[in-house]
């Protein structure tokens, strides 16, 4: 409806009657770029990026040390070929991308249930039926605000009156089966939401009756089932709902390795994250930073066998010989921070904090753009600083053709 964005779609004049596009246009679009897609992308833009590097490297090597390393190679070549040696520094993390959801209550979750049951009713109704099925609504709202306005609830309080909002879906799930019983068809829309509702139903009703507040596959949101709690232990938020992702980060570029709405231990996918580095650079790294959690027996014995030097203390009581390179492990440690600076300029400036997208395939696509924009900040800044540069040093601007990566 707006001039100058028609003027931009190509309207040669104003048309206020035929808008360019429907209201859900760009969700179909966010649709097309799919997690694995905006994976490619982000890989073609760091191989661009890195190419600047790789050749600058390659112009610094001594031509003594270039013929010093053919020669071997002749030489060597009736032997069998040496595995590359380890090279680089691989760091690993994991966090949680809250979805935009309130905070799930088991009153409010019942509720809100309750309320999607009974219009579902009013919809399947016709008046030609005769008496309309009598749900009660009136007298379940005031139940359910007379709990829910309380600013100290007593658990026994809360108890009952999860109870009772129980009872009352109960109920409505009995008149709408009885009226598909005699003839009423449900949309797909609505057969989907029931069955959401009815599996609330059974965990809630599973948990009221053994006087549980845990079950599993919770839904904590009708209108996004597929949403997990997280534990995540911080002060702040001990628990969130959203999306747990694993990220790796290797010369200063940010990688999304998993994304999941179930929680997993992310110890588990350490030598995946490594062999996939292997393919992308040839060789091993020579050091992974991660934290305690990721230094099990497994992974230990895993990057040993392989001369990976992984970062964190020993397992199991250290004994009174030990040395510990303290002046290394602080060197980890503040290298290691790198990753943590990522997540907060992701969740703080690329939308990674709070995820509005609404449904799932959305979600991930949405996750896999802001660590796509972590990269592009990055290549932007040193875009910015190189041009800061060249303004008190000529000599700098020989170097532009060989930035790639900005064209």
């Amino acid at each position: 409806e707006t001039g100058y964005l028609q003027f931009f779609c190509g309207y040669k004049e104003y048309d206020d009657s035929n808008p360019p596009f429907d209201a859900s246009t760009m969700v179909y679009f966010r649709k097309r770029l799919t997690p694995e897609i905006l994976g490619e992308i982000n890989e073609l833009i760091i191989q661009k990026a890195s190419e600047p590097e790789k050749k600058s490297e390659a112009e610094t090597i001594p031509e003594e040390k270039k013929d010093t390393d053919e020669a071997n190679d002749s030489d060597d070549d009736h032997h069998q070929p040496k595995p590359p040696a380890n090279n680089g520094t691989l760091i690993v993390d994991a966090t949680c991308a809250p979805s935009n959801i309130a905070y799930p209550q088991d009153l409010s979750l019942l509720n809100e249930g309750r309320e999607k049951l009974e219009q579902i009713i009013d919809e399947l109704y016709d008046p030609q039926d005769g008496v309309k099925p009598r749900t009660y609504r009136k007298q379940a709202h005031r139940d359910y605000l007379k709990t829910a306005r309380k600013r100290r609830k007593i658990a026994k309080e809360i108890w009952k009156a999860v109870g009772k909002q129980l009872r009352y879906m109960k109920r409505d799930f009995t008149h709408i089966e009885e009226m598909v019983r005699h003839g009423k068809t449900l949309t797909l829309k609505q057969e989907k939401l029931l069955e959401i509702l009815k599996t609330l139903y059974e965990q809630q009703e599973a948990m009221y009756q053994n006087k549980i507040h845990k079950i599993a596959n919770r839904i904590v949101s009708i209108s996004q089932p597929w949403v997990r709690p997280i534990v995540r232990g911080k002060i702040k938020a001990p628990v969130e709902f959203g999306v747990k992702l694993d990220i790796s980060i290797s010369n200063g570029f940010v990688r999304l390795e998993k994304q999941s709405f179930d929680a997993y231990n992310e110890s588990e996918n350490l030598s995946e994250i490594i062999e996939r580095y292997k393919i992308r650079i040839g060789s091993y790294p020579e050091c992974v930073l991660a934290d305690k959690i990721y230094r099990n027996r497994k992974n230990l014995n895993y990057c040993k066998e392989r001369g990976i030097r992984l970062s964190g203390p020993a397992l199991g009581r250290p004994s009174k010989d030990a040395v510990v390179n303290k002046k290394q492990a602080y060197k980890d440690n503040c290298d290691r921070v790198e990753v943590e600076r990522a997540f907060s300029l992701a969740k703080g400036k690329y939308g990674l904090g709070l995820i509005r997208a609404r449904l799932k395939e959305t979600t991930q696509s949405a996750i896999a753009l802001s660590i796509l924009a972590l990269n592009l900040g990055r290549i932007w800044c040193a875009f910015l600083q190189f041009i800061f540069e060249s303004l008190f040093d000529d000599t700098i601007l020989a170097r532009f053709e060989n930035m790639a990566f900005i064209q």
